[in-house]
């Protein structure tokens, strides 16, 4: 098998939804419902020709990010600003946009987007605090230390929180690595909705 890639071939197939399985249907009909989306992610398409892989990594990402008691704005700003850190495009953008969808949370300041003012006095000290400990967390967690679970305690996280917390480095980290390296690109159908 020979594999290269360009801006148009990334380097798995793309699986569309007419293309697919009735086992990958079903899991792009979950994806499409949950994350209430009229269309399927690239990040799961890249995945369609093997629907073992897609539904175990469908089954995490439900659970991490969808599910849970941490507020799904801070998990998606945790996952926009690691995958920037990483350089990851795909999910920076892709997450940036989810997380711009819901800035309206933060901020009822007109044209405010809320991955454009991280720093912002408007975002709770415990979001920027999570924000700041997850992304060492998945960037370097041999350096996560006893104190960074103290900050969260002290921020108001409780332990069940700081596990969900946690649990995003581990996410952002599998996202980002699918998204690299199948060379996936961001979805037309997401830049144009700008949610």
């Amino acid at each position: 098998m020979q594999f290269s890639i360009t801006a148009s071939n990334p380097r798995f197939k793309v699986v569309t939804y007419d293309d697919a399985i009735p086992e990958v249907k079903a899991i792009y009909d979950d994806t499409m419902q949950t994350l209430q989306l009229p269309f399927v992610l690239n990040w799961f398409k890249c995945q369609g020709t093997n629907a073992t892989l897609l539904r175990g990594n469908w089954a995490k990402l439900k659970s991490t990010l969808v599910e849970g008691q941490v507020p799904n704005i801070l998990k998606q700003l945790i996952i926009y600003n690691v995958s920037k850190e990483r350089g990851c495009d795909y999910c920076a953008k892709a997450h940036g946009i989810f997380a711009d969808s819901m800035s309206g949370l933060i901020s009822d300041e007109e044209n405010f987007k809320v991955t454009e003012n991280l720093d912002s006095p408007s975002l709770p000290n415990s979001y920027k605090v999570a924000i700041n400990l997850v992304t060492k967390a998945a960037i370097t967690t041999t350096a996560v230390t006893d104190e960074d679970f103290q900050q969260l305690a002290e921020a108001g996280f409780t332990e069940e929180e700081v596990q969900e917390l946690m649990a995003q480095a581990d996410l952002v980290n599998m996202l980002n690595t699918i998204a690299t390296i199948s060379g996936i690109k961001v979805d037309n159908e997401l830049l144009e909705v700008e949610l």
